[in-house]
């Protein structure tokens, strides 16, 4: 008997990662990388490919360049990323400022309507997001309320019955990489970096979540640094 199809919206980071191999046992998955002209859009489609092959899974890129076009985030300009301390990382304000520095413009909005066309096109049931309650906390389209307002315009604007997924909705990072452990994720073959280094660069945002992450759960971070 044939599995149900899934499309999976696949960054290549820790957390689309995670909540990917969720489902990869249950589901014929196909994932969506985006180059938005990111810094890291190679480092994320080589890494996204390498999860692909690892968990048996299609994998198709699809270029956005207008949404680079209208972004004035830090991810997609020459400006340079945030370097918040480690003691700024649960400080609201600054991850707040940090948070609005590299937002790409209804990233997630786009992102999951072209998931959207994509499950319909191929009768796919769900589509799986990487959305956690500690990115919720600063990004408004990771939070459960924008879950669940999605998954009600889908119900309003689709003939078909699709539901978007996102079994990391009330975990932490440190939570993410023990449900990595559980559910033998190929977080090893994942990238976090916001610099688009060959390996992390151990210093901006995304990088520190991701270390302290692996400290926080007492597990064997996998992870190269620079820093």
């Amino acid at each position: 008997m044939s599995k149900p199809k899934a499309i999976t919206v696949l960054s290549g980071g820790l957390d689309s990662c995670v909540a990917t191999s969720v489902y990869s046992d249950d589901y014929d998955i196909t994932a969506l990388t985006f180059n938005y002209g990111q810094k890291s859009v190679d480092e994320e489609i080589k890494h996204a490919k390498m999860i692909c092959e690892k968990l048996g899974m299609k994998h198709v890129v699809i270029d956005l360049p207008w949404l680079n076009n209208i972004s004035n985030s830090t991810l997609t300009t020459d400006e340079e990323v945030p370097q918040p301390g480690d003691e700024e990382l649960d400080d609201l304000d600054v991850a707040t400022e940090t948070a609005k520095s590299v937002w790409v413009p209804a990233r997630n909005t786009v992102f999951c309507s072209i998931a959207l066309a994509y499950a319909e096109s191929m009768h796919a049931k769900i589509i799986i997001v990487g959305w956690d309650y500690e990115e919720a906390v600063t990004f408004p389209d990771n939070s459960k309320e924008y879950l669940e307002a999605f998954n009600k315009t889908i119900e309003y604007g689709s003939f078909d019955d699709i539901e978007i997924k996102a079994p990391l909705i009330d975990l932490d990072k440190e939570g993410i990489v023990k449900k990595a452990s559980e559910v033998d994720s190929p977080v090893e073959l994942s990238y976090s970096c916001y610099k688009g280094m060959d390996k992390h660069c151990g210093v901006c945002e995304s990088c520190k979540r991701r270390r302290r992450a692996f400290i926080e759960a007492d597990l064997h971070d996998p992870t190269e640094y620079i820093e």
